[in-house]
């Protein structure tokens, strides 16, 4: 069911869906049949909030695309075209044929069906009318050029008919008609807005370019998609929108592509339900503006996968934006050698659940990059979660990464890889860090949301500000002193939630004296090993802190409004809890005490226990 892309459609739109959907007569078929809701009323359904700021984001860009009338006709006016091997007959007016050729040169509606060994079809109107073309059972085969081919109309509407598979394959090698443009190169190409719809099953086989384009729109509302591609799998050069259906796409070029540069407001696709797998050799989804995804299922796979990431290479990003990606909903599973998300602009997850293996960034933004909701699992990557801005307000995400889990810096990502140390931590990487340089305007701010750690280099590394006002954060941070769980040049100022940070000790930072709330840091005499409890208790034997650091440490941060001012503490090392565990964490239950390591008095914002630690700023 379509939730946002009813505020896309104008009043007039509106106007004539309500009108169609009370049309229908025994003379009117319907892609949808009367099993499916007409696409007239399916978008009306309420719109959840989250989804409203993809609906947003696209106001004042969508053009008038989908139109209801698009799918109903009036079956007593299909002229039918029938293919027979190199012979085509047509049983009507406004088709032209020459050889293996039909030209349709009339709006209206149009069946297809038959095998077309080796020809076209072509569709080359100035009727101001839609031109809809039925695939019923239809194998179209051209070894020259696009055997679909839309060169000139007011707008065309493919149905795919129900119970049907139909066919399009192009060769290897076009036969240039004209020689100033690169048109036709997609196996299914169209200058003019196109949509794809129906309950029937394609098979587009690109051998020479792309598979489906549109020069100006492309959408797909439905239907079984099945695109293999020398280039990219579907682009609509203005736009790309997604309502629904099922999409497999092999492409050695880009996935989902669309790459308008004239017109800042184009070059954006948009998705709101549907079932996408796409194994592309470039980016799996790719807008020269922005990518905005309110729902849907997602297997993307880029350039090989998180494994192929040894040097530096083309774009293979699991989703990629020249502006802004936002995300409202959906489930996504994405195995890339470059990032995973990437925006050039911002990026913004409002919900959804992810599964990200990377060979770089789990996701970047070179300004913003919110969180606001989701469940997001990074399980492999170089860098976790990288922009100027890192915000996040709700959500879960857990983060295991080789370098940073957390990098707030500015600049744009290099993407090249150090050969010191790759993805989740093994050996190989990028040539050299990116360049970053520090300054007053990057922040981390922590409002909510759960978070939980595990890097090899610097947990959490900010070239600029903390704040954390509330949420929980678990860090398990570097082994080796040059880097820490905590790394700031500004301040870091928290004023509520919980955070545990444990690495080395070299470069321990704990939270400033500018806190309203009470940290420690503690930094023990000898390293500790991974696994070895760390238990806090007060004067009353209330547990305050069991935790059990993933990673060798020989520093712990811990902030929590249970530390009071003037409260007496005991630290406890190894033991047991019967409490519920949670990524290293303990909550409730009964401690069985270990080796007692030392007791503390909270006497300042931030007290130190142990030597080594940097001052806190």
């Amino acid at each position: 069911m379509k939730r946002i892309f009813t505020a896309w459609i104008t009043a007039a739109v509106l106007l004539a869906a309500s009108a169609c959907s009370a049309a229908a007569t025994e003379t009117t078929d319907r892609i949808n049949g009367s099993q499916t809701a007409d696409p007239a009323t399916a978008n009306t359904a309420p719109v959840a909030s989250s989804a409203a700021s993809v609906a947003d984001a696209l106001s004042g860009k969508i053009a008038t695309h989908e139109n209801p009338a698009d799918y109903t006709w009036d079956a007593g006016s299909v002229i039918r075209i029938l293919f027979n091997g190199d012979a085509i007959l047509a049983e009507g007016a406004g088709v032209t044929i020459e050889g293996s050729s039909a030209t349709i040169t009339a709006a209206g509606t149009y069946s297809l069906s038959g095998s077309l060994s080796d020809g076209r079809l072509i569709v080359d109107t100035d009727d101001e009318e839609t031109v809809r073309l039925i695939l019923e059972g239809a194998d179209l085969l051209s070894t020259t050029s696009a055997p679909i081919y839309i060169r000139k109309a007011a707008k065309a509407v493919i149905i795919l008919a129900d119970n049907t598979s139909n066919s399009v394959t192009d060769g290897a090698a076009y036969t240039v008609v004209e020689p100033d443009s690169d048109e036709p190169n997609a196996a299914i190409f169209s200058t003019a807005d196109l949509t794809i719809a129906g309950n029937g099953a394609l098979t587009v086989t690109a051998n020479y370019n792309d598979g489906i384009a549109g020069k100006d729109g492309l959408l797909i509302h439905s239907g079984t998609i099945t695109v293999t591609a020398m280039d990219d799998g579907l682009r609509g050069k203005d736009y790309l929108v997604i309502l629904g259906g099922s999409l497999r796409i092999s492409a050695r070029g880009d996935g989902l592509k669309s790459d308008n540069t004239d017109d800042p407001q184009k070059g954006y696709i948009a998705i709101d339900a549907g079932t996408l797998a796409v194994d592309a050799g470039g980016d799996a989804i790719q807008a020269q503006s922005d990518v905005l995804i309110a729902g849907g299922e997602f297997i993307l796979a880029a350039g090989g996968g998180s494994g192929n990431r040894t040097a530096e290479t083309a774009s293979a990003k699991g989703i990629c934006a020249a502006a802004n990606i936002n995300i409202d909903g959906g489930t996504f599973s994405i195995d890339s050698a470059d990032d995973a998300v990437n925006a050039n602009g911002s990026v913004t997850v409002n919900g959804g659940a992810f599964e990200i293996r990377t060979g770089d960034d789990g996701m970047h933004a070179d300004a913003t990059l919110t969180v606001n909701g989701g469940d997001i699992q990074i399980t492999e990557s170089y860098e976790g979660l990288e922009s100027a801005v890192i915000t996040i307000q709700a959500g879960t995400i857990r983060i295991t990464a080789g370098d940073d889990a957390i990098n707030v810096a500015g600049g744009k990502d290099g993407s090249g890889m150090n050969p010191g140390m790759g993805p989740g931590g093994r050996p190989g990487g990028r040539p050299g860090k990116d360049s970053f340089a520090a300054a007053g305007n990057y922040f981390l701010r922590i409002h909510g949301g759960y978070l939980a750690i595990t890097a090899g280099g610097d947990g959490i590394d900010v070239n600029g500000t903390i704040e954390m006002t509330g949420g929980m954060v678990l860090v398990n941070g570097p082994t080796e002193n040059m880097n820490g769980a905590l790394d700031y040049d500004g301040g870091f100022t928290i004023t509520g939630g919980i955070l545990i940070a444990a690495g080395s000790s070299g470069m321990a930072q704990a939270p400033g004296e500018s806190s309203s709330q009470y940290s420690i840091l503690l930094n023990f005499t000898n390293r500790q090993a991974g696994g070895t409890m760390v238990h806090i208790q007060d004067g009353n034997g209330a547990n305050i802190l069991s935790f059990i650091p993933a990673r060798d440490f020989q520093s712990i941060v811990f902030s929590s409004p249970d530390l009071q001012a003037g409260g007496s503490y005991e630290i406890y090392t190894g033991g047991s809890s019967t409490g519920a565990f949670q990524d290293g964490r303990y909550t409730d239950g009964v401690y069985t005490p270990g080796t007692a390591y030392t007791s503390f008095t909270i006497s300042g914002k931030v007290t130190r226990i142990g030597e080594g630690a940097r001052a806190p700023r």
